[in-house]
């Protein structure tokens, strides 16, 4: 027999399934429809690595099973190219970004097909292809048209050495985390989505879909929705009031302070009345070399300064209450401002405490003196007028009564989602289609005059003035505006990497389409991805942005789906060999391309999915991978071992119908390593029966095929199956004969187990003690005792009693 060559089989399939087009989805097919997605590479310099391996390997498995199982399948591949790695490479090297990509693109499609994945490379999208995103910008235009976009000033965190704007992830204590320089706080016009008007249907729509508890949950509290009131603290001497947020206003009693963002216009507007504006700008000047995530999520040290020329009213007892600023306050949550409850907050109770502040008990319970007491989901009031020795729901009820009536306060819900700062000034990004004209304002480009394309220029470089690289480019900048055909300037920011991605699972339905984002018809056929897979860093942001913009076009009649995904998975992260994280500065990568070489891209596949719980943290195991190896070589070798015979032997029915049981069920349940598990044993029965079955070697193959297809298709053709296997019918079991005819039961003697004996599932006392009384060691342990009593059960046990 030939022997089993990897890299030539592979090789020959990976041509005749592209030659022949064989996973090539229909959008006129009379089969059952069924979208399997993954999410989409950013194709880097170093190529693909084993955790877009592990990514995709899942519903590569679930694609070709629906495809045996009489599905259409579409599943494909494409590219999310814009961004800074590629744009900062280019900067180093000198070489256009376009070049960079389009290199970096052609190594990832060359990894991923000698892998063997089951896409369809005619539906290949690259969201930096200008007819791709012509429709992210014709998407802008429609949301800019809808009042869904807006330029509104804001602070930016700007590098003065990299000459970027980075997000707040991207530097910590006023340093940029890449060049160690300054970062300093510049404020911009910037876009924005209202993605926040969107964020009920958002919670809503986690009730239409079948996503993972925990992803479903970190949307839920990405959104952060809160219901309660607004309250408002009036400025002493002043026509002017703090509004506040609050979801207890029954602890208004016990607001003894409030504190506003470094950043709240009210300083501004009252510098000339504030005592010590020195010492608030020195502040502000501090506060402005922090994070977000340093400002609000650290457990830190409290600081702040109190705005001395300003007093607030609290609203409910007419107290005079000082006003502070502090970092832990930020402008984008709520309204840049709260009421300070010290008694019953850790953090106020901190602040009130260290700065000398009145601490008041509105709710009966603890010790304020000691610490503030938080236990106050229910509890009496105490020290609050109308609301006194009322119960906490009660209390909220009636006081929110009261501010309404008394018009100082409504019920509102907040949401701690902010809107969605749209843009970047960087140069390898979507332009926006907008015009500034001084006479019309903010334009739209009209769609006839999409796509809006990037300019071809050799210098990139970003500016010291924080203003994309696109703004010196008076040529591309200078234009007329489509509504008075005055002189206009172009919009010179250009759109983040999220934009691409947050529809690029449309434009799978019709790639190629130059009048729509997707046909109709298309869209009416695929509807939605059935299932998603990706990662658990994207099921916040991404998964949101995607869902916004997919509920926004079904708003307006272009999609026929609210939600645009039914399912969303998520992989755990593969470990180096040493249990870290992998990274180059570690060396602990391990290079696909590496195992491909050494063992075939099968056995790649094969372990990637043998790893562990596919949802958890795996180390990489090189020993296991040449289990895996070995596993194929023994699948290999079965082909020796044939023998005549129609359908599966008796010795080994039960076991083929339980194997094809369990691996039917664990690929759908994402447990490929206890159905590959499932598949050893089974190879383990048929070399500890010696031969196997045309039947039996068939199902084998079609349950191993999803995982390993290019060996199982080999040994398909060498053994005249017929047709390719991909398109064989999956396997169906019979329940019946899952359940084993013969067990093994323990046989006790005095209730102490001396052997096990193979009887007939149904086996009665007498045929049990007949197969018993000829085992030596039930024959030793009883000797020459008398049997005084047999206790049996049917299946399960046979115990003899002797004296």
């Amino acid at each position: 027999m030939v022997s089993y060559n990897p890299s030539a089989i592979e090789k020959k399939w990976q041509k005749i399934w592209e030659e022949k087009e064989t996973f090539k989805a229909d959008d006129n097919s009379e089969k059952p429809k069924y979208y399997n997605l993954v999410e989409f590479p950013y194709p880097s310099g170093a190529g693909l690595h084993v955790g877009h391996v592990r990514a995709y390997t899942s519903l590569e498995v679930i694609s070709r099973k629906r495809r045996m199982e009489g599905y259409n399948v579409m599943f494909p591949i494409g590219f999310d190219a814009f961004g800074l790695p590629t744009e900062n490479y280019a900067i180093q090297t000198g070489e256009h970004p376009r070049k960079v990509t389009d290199r970096n693109i052609a190594v990832f499609s060359d990894q991923l097909r000698k892998i063997g994945y089951s896409f369809d490379w005619d539906r290949v999208i690259d969201t930096t292809d200008p007819d791709y995103y012509k429709w992210t910008q014709w998407i802008f235009l429609k949301l800019f048209e809808n009042g869904l976009a807006f330029r509104d000033k804001t602070y930016v965190n700007f590098c003065t050495d990299c000459k970027v704007v980075l997000a707040n992830e991207d530097f910590r204590d006023g340093v940029c985390d890449r060049c160690g320089n300054e970062v300093v706080q510049m404020e911009k016009d910037v876009w924005f989505l209202k993605i926040r008007d969107y964020a009920e249907k958002l919670l809503e729509g986690l009730d239409e879909v079948d996503y993972l508890p925990r992803i479903r949950l970190e949307q839920a509290n990405w959104i952060g929705k809160s219901v309660g009131a607004e309250v408002d603290f009036r400025i002493k001497g002043e026509d002017e009031v703090l509004r506040v947020f609050t979801t207890r206003p029954d602890t208004l009693y016990g607001a003894t302070f409030m504190v506003i963002a470094p950043e709240h216009p009210l300083v501004k507007k009252y510098h000339d009345k504030i005592t010590n504006i020195d010492e608030i700008h020195q502040y502000q000047e501090y506060a402005q070399t922090k994070t977000e995530f340093e400002r609000v999520q650290l457990a830190k040290e409290k600081t702040g300064v109190e705005i001395k020329g300003l007093k607030a009213i609290n609203p409910v007892n007419d107290e005079e209450i000082p006003v502070w600023i502090a970092d832990y306050v930020m402008m984008g949550y709520g309204t840049g401002a709260i009421m300070a409850v010290p008694g019953h907050d850790t953090r106020d109770w901190e602040f009130a405490t260290k700065f000398g502040i009145p601490i008041v008990e509105v709710i009966q319970g603890g010790d304020i003196t000691k610490e503030a007491y938080t236990d106050t989901s229910d509890g009496i009031l105490v020290n609050s007028d109308i609301i006194n020795g009322m119960r906490v729901k009660e209390a909220i009820a009636k006081i929110t009564d009261f501010l309404v009536e008394k018009g100082i306060g409504e019920r509102t819900v907040n949401y701690k989602m902010k809107d969605w700062a749209f843009n970047r000034q960087r140069y390898w990004g979507e332009p926006f289609p907008i015009v500034h004209c001084p006479e019309c304002g903010i334009v739209g480009v009209p769609e006839e005059d999409l796509p809006v394309r990037l300019p071809e220029v050799e210098n990139y470089q970003p500016t010291d003035t924080g203003e994309s690289p696109l703004a010196a480019m008076d040529e591309w900048v200078n234009t007329t505006c489509p509504k008075c055909g005055g002189p206009a300037k172009r919009e010179t920011d250009t759109m983040p990497q999220w934009a691409g991605s947050s529809w690029y699972y449309l434009r799978y339905m019709d790639s190629k389409n130059n009048e729509a984002l997707a046909s109709k018809e298309n869209l009416d056929y695929w509807k939605q991805v059935d299932w998603y897979n990706g990662g658990m860093e994207h099921v916040t942001r991404h998964l949101l942005y995607s869902r916004f913009w997919h509920r926004f076009l079904y708003d307006i009649g272009v999609v026929p789906t609210k939600e645009p995904y039914a399912k969303r998975t998520a992989q755990g992260l593969i470990l180096g060999p040493d249990g870290d994280k992998m990274s180059k500065s570690k060396g602990n990568v391990v290079n696909p391309n590496d195992i491909i070489a050494d063992y075939g891209a099968d056995t790649l596949r094969a372990y990637i999915m043998f790893i562990g719980d596919y949802e958890k943290p795996a180390p990489w195991n090189p020993n296991a991978v040449k289990g895996c190896k070995r596993f194929l070589d023994r699948v290999w070798k079965l082909q020796e071992m044939m023998a005549e015979g129609e359908g599966y032997s008796k010795e080994l029915e039960t076991s083929v119908h339980q194997t094809i049981k369990k691996v039917s069920h664990d690929y759908e349940e994402l447990k490929f390593n206890t159905a590959i598990a499932a598949m050893m044993t089974l190879l383990n029965d048929i070399y500890d029966k010696g031969s196997v079955t045309a039947e039996e070697l068939k199902t084998l193959l079609i349950l191993l095929n999803p995982v390993a297809p290019h060996i199982t298709e080999e040994i398909w053709e060498m053994q005249n199956f017929g047709g390719m296997l991909n398109q064989a019918q999956w396997p169906t079991f019979d329940e019946a004969k899952t359940v084993e005819d013969v067990i093994e039961m323990p046989v006790q003697i005095n209730g102490k187990v001396k052997a096990k004996i193979s009887i007939a599932k149904d086996a009665d006392k007498v045929a049990a003690n007949k197969v018993a009384m000829d085992n030596p060691s039930v024959q030793k342990a009883i000797g020459d005792k008398k049997i005084v009593k047999e206790i049996f059960v049917p299946g399960k046990i046979y115990n003899i009693v002797v004296k």
